[in-house]
Parts: C-alpha cells; structure tokens; sequence
C-alpha cells in the first residue's frame, strides 16, 4: 500500500503564491500564439474564398482586414507566428539534447519574446 504519511511531503504550489518562471511563461504563450494563428487563418481563409465566390462578401472582409483594426490583428497575428515558430525551434533544439539547462532555457524564452518583436517588426517594414 502506498505511504499514507502525510504530514511530511510538500503540498502543491498553490495558484495564488505560486511565482510563473520564464520556462512555463513562454510555454503557454506558445500555446495561445498557435491558438491565435488558428483564429486568424480562418479570417484568412473568409477572405480567400469570399475573393473566389462574392464581390460584395470580398468587399466587406477585405475592408474589415485593411481597417485600422485589421492592421493590427494582423500584426498581432504576425507575432504570434514568429512566436510560435521559434517556440517550436525552441523544442526541435530541446529534442536533440541541446540547452536544456535551466538558465539557458529561460535565456532561450526571452529570446523567444525579443526575437518575435524584432521579427514582427522586419515583417511589417517590408511587407
């Protein structure tokens, strides 16, 4: 049977004391970044097949997407594929073996977060 003796193991790190690290920062945001796309690639998608099927439909998305606040949706959305992108470089390089030491694992994050705004801002110079 299992060791019942409680009183001497450590309790879980509770939400409201427990301190987020790098690592698990830039983990989930690497999840909602690959949420964030999916939702964009569909606005994507509308656009594409409404540029295929109906003038009118074509005009409402395209002038939704080149509004003030497509612009930066679709910034934002462009961040988000950087930031998804190096995260899953980040893992390729974690299977292999390489820079699994803790530091340089959270070094590895914040570069992540750096290298996605510089990204994102090369894109939208050139693009």
């Amino acid at each position: 049977m299992a060791d019942v003796n409680r009183g001497n193991r450590p309790l879980s790190p509770h939400i409201m004391i427990y301190r987020p690290q790098m690592t698990s920062v830039s983990s989930i945001m690497v999840r909602f970044s690959g949420l964030g796309v999916f939702a964009v690639a569909i606005l994507i998608v509308w656009w594409l097949l409404a540029a295929s099927t109906s003038e009118s439909g074509f005009v409402a998305i395209d002038g939704f997407l080149r509004s003030g606040f497509g612009d930066i949706l679709l910034t934002v959305a462009t961040w988000a594929l950087w930031y998804h992108t190096l995260g899953r470089l980040r893992h390729v390089l974690w299977d292999f073996g390489y820079c699994l030491d803790v530091k340089v694992a959270e070094k590895l994050g914040l570069g992540m977060f750096i290298g996605a705004t510089l990204l994102t801002v090369i894109t939208v110079l050139v693009v």
